[in-house]
């Protein structure tokens, strides 16, 4: 990937917020009446310790998800924070970046329409889009996002060996499918990283990251289902050393082939 397509953007260096084109194949309509009784928005942060400006962009979907926010009449949201690794040249490695992450926002960024791939970077219910570390433009996104019902999923936790976690999921999307699809997605996100970061654009640093995926596994894919139509499915997630289950939640999100969210869920994990 070519180094004068990323951009690691400041507050400084302008704000841009920008919608989604278009797409088929979405899955039905929903009334204002109907988004005022919806589930959480997703709000997808694409970060790294590598870059300079990231830190900022990390502290706001903190404050936003540990609820800072609640009382301006804020929707309620789910955060997943996804750290790249194209920024790992400049020096530090990101403990938690991910290649395969940098794909997930590199799709987002052709969705979008967008010209460059950047940190930190915030994406909404796969819509829309907005530099991290601005706040104000993160806050109106959030409140023009488009909501879709939570999934109803009932999930049983097991753990067949010390190294892996296996969940099943049984319940419904509670939004009608179309024949276009979509894929019933399952992050497991840790919170409460704390890293010394002696290298690199934020050298000398320690740096605290909530909300981070870890793992992101596919329960399945479906096409044309009514909204009460009973799914049922198993992820097997593979695990870190030092896997702290206290520290970790589990969120189911639904995601069309234009890679637009209708509908999520999130899960607390059991302690033991």
């Amino acid at each position: 990937m070519a180094r004068g397509l990323l951009a690691c953007f400041g507050s400084k260096g302008g704000s841009r917020t920008s919608h989604e084109k278009p797409a088929a194949g979405a899955t039905a309509h929903v009334s204002a009446e109907e988004q005022q009784r919806s589930g959480p928005v997703l709000v997808e942060l694409f970060s790294s310790q590598g870059c300079s400006t990231s830190p900022v962009a990390e502290l706001l979907v903190s404050r936003l998800g540990r609820g800072d926010f609640d009382g301006t009449d804020l929707p309620p949201v789910v955060v997943l924070a996804f750290h790249v690794d194209y920024w790992d040249y400049m020096g530090w490695k990101d403990p938690y970046g991910s290649s395969q992450w940098t794909v997930r926002q590199k799709a987002y960024v052709e969705a979008l329409g967008l010209d460059t791939m950047f940190t930190p970077q915030i994406v909404l219910q796969g819509r829309a889009q907005c530099v991290g570390n601005d706040e104000a433009a993160l806050l109106t996104s959030i409140k023009d996002a488009p909501r879709y019902p939570a999934p109803a999923f009932q999930a049983t936790f097991q753990r067949p060996s010390p190294d892996s976690l296996q969940v099943s999921l049984t319940g419904s999307l509670r939004s009608k499918v179309d024949n276009y699809g979509v894929n019933v997605m399952v992050a497991l996100y840790e919170n409460g990283l704390i890293t010394d970061c002696p290298k690199g654009e934020n050298q000398g640093r320690v740096l605290s990251n909530d909300f981070v995926v870890r793992r992101l596994e596919k329960l399945c894919t479906v096409k044309d289902i009514a909204a009460k139509k009973t799914i049922s499915g198993t992820i097997n997630f593979s695990l870190w050393e030092g896997f702290n289950p206290a520290k970790c939640s589990m969120a189911l999100f639904v995601q069309n082939p234009s890679h637009q969210i209708f509908g999520l869920q999130n899960f607390q994990l059991p302690d033991n």
